[in-house]
């Protein structure tokens, strides 16, 4: 899962690189399209993420024949999700029209986002199917499907983005056609996975399930929060990338460079949560509530060690890292200084990340939901905002200022999901009740 999740961030990555590459202000239009499509993406996906705890339980169970009542149920909702998620992103020119944002970064974020909308309903669709592969325990296909169309990603961005092998010259609007072009694929690719034996066995395809609202309701109770913290938090970073924005495009681009580091570091204790939260729902399932407990404190100690040597690592190679992405000095000397900040950051980002998904493996999620809400829009965004005009200071910070204010709102973040964690970890009525919900409403 580590892999899969390090596969998606590195196409992340190429874009970045390659839009970077070919000058500052694509690299500023890409990253700009990036904070509509991403938090937009991952609030309408993390309602079908519901279906890999809801998967891991009933696996435990014993009832894997069951979960295919739930996928169908999951794709039905997916048909829903494609279509809102393809209409945000073409209307988001209007959107651009409304912030004081350069006029070429907007129409290159404008025209990135209405390529990438013609992949949009195969990747939705992708996303349901590869949670309930990880939730059945199966993680290799969904890692080798990620891992195989990186180099594609890179190719089809080298010919759109730079206009070689006859291929139109596009700028940083290529990498949007590119990663249309990889979502198809990915779907492809996983209409072939779904006719393997450990899938059949869910009866996914034995039957034609019309919509069931109940059933429907109860995966959207149990999915509504995961997607909702997830878009609080991107949301919050796409608000923040669109004030940078104002500062220039200078700020925005070294945004751009340490963000996208950022989330390069963040993938190994990203998909460290995403397999506890698996592994404890198995656990949960099998009604062995001792081990479940016991892997989330694995996890925890594992991500808290990871967080400080990797720390480590940004502060001592920072102008090295950045250099990778651009040859502009005033960006590579801003970029580097954010990645101090950075530093600091991965120690609360990191560990928030696992005990959140170790929570998933609970099934609880409306109480995370509620803590990002306060961490991230009350205390975060706010405080960022003071400290970047000054308010606080004898002169203002800047993009330090709203970086400052992050790492103080997830700091909070986190010491309110490991309380949760630890009190819900240890209560064995409470799990009992929480893992019922589902398996009543199929009843």
């Amino acid at each position: 899962m580590i892999l899969t999740q390090l596969f998606i961030m590195g196409t992340g990555f190429v874009d970045t690189v390659m839009a970077g590459r070919y000058s500052p202000v694509d690299l500023a239009g890409v990253s700009l399209a990036g904070n509509v499509l991403w938090p937009s993406f991952m609030l309408l996906t993390g309602i079908t993420m519901a279906l890999s705890p809801i998967t891991s339980q009933l696996r435990g169970a014993g009832r894997t024949q069951e979960i295919g009542k739930q996928i169908r149920q999951g794709l039905w909702l997916c048909l829903v999700s494609s279509t809102l998620l393809v209409s945000i992103l073409l209307n988001a020119e209007i959107f651009f029209g409304l912030i004081d944002i350069d006029p070429e970064v907007a129409q290159i974020a404008s025209e990135y986002l209405l390529a990438v909308s013609w992949g949009i309903p195969p990747i939705i669709f992708y996303v349901a199917l590869r949670h309930t592969s990880e939730g059945l325990g199966v993680t290799r296909p969904p890692m080798l499907i990620a891992g195989s169309v990186l180099p594609l990603n890179a190719l089809l961005n080298y010919a759109f983005v730079y206009g070689n092998w006859g291929a139109p010259e596009l700028g940083g609007v290529g990498c949007g056609w590119a990663t249309a072009i990889v979502f198809w694929v990915e779907f492809g690719l996983m209409m072939i996975v779904v006719r393997l034996r450990y899938f059949k066995a869910t009866n996914v395809f034995a039957e034609f399930s019309w919509p069931d609202l109940e059933l429907m309701k109860a995966i959207l109770k149990l999915g509504i929060p995961i997607g909702i913290a997830i878009f609080l938090e991107m949301a919050m970073f796409a608000v923040v990338s669109f004030l940078i924005a104002a500062l220039g495009v200078i700020p925005m681009a070294a945004h751009s460079i340490a963000g996208n580091l950022n989330w390069l570091t963040y993938v190994i204790p990203m998909g460290m949560g995403a397999a506890a939260g698996i592994r404890v729902g198995f656990l949960v399932g099998s009604n062995d509530l001792l081990a479940a407990r016991v892997t989330a404190g694995a996890v925890l100690k594992f991500a808290i060690g990871y967080a400080l040597i990797v720390s480590l690592l940004l502060v001592v190679f920072r102008v090295f890292l950045v250099q990778i992405y651009t040859t502009d000095t005033d960006v590579i000397q801003l970029a580097s200084a954010l990645l101090l900040l950075i530093a600091v950051y991965q120690l609360v980002d990191d560990t928030q990340a696992v005990m959140i998904g170790s929570l998933r493996g609970y099934k609880d999620t409306t109480l995370p939901m509620v803590f990002s809400l306060v961490g991230y829009w009350v205390l975060a965004l706010p405080l960022g905002y003071l400290l970047a005009n000054g308010f606080f200071t004898d002169e203002a910070l800047g993009v330090y200022g709203y970086w400052l204010g992050i790492t103080a709102g997830l700091a909070v973040v986190a010491v309110m999901v490991g309380f949760r964690l630890r009190s819900l970890s240890g209560d064995a009525a409470k799990i009992r009740r929480m893992s019922s919900h589902i398996e009543s409403t199929m009843a």
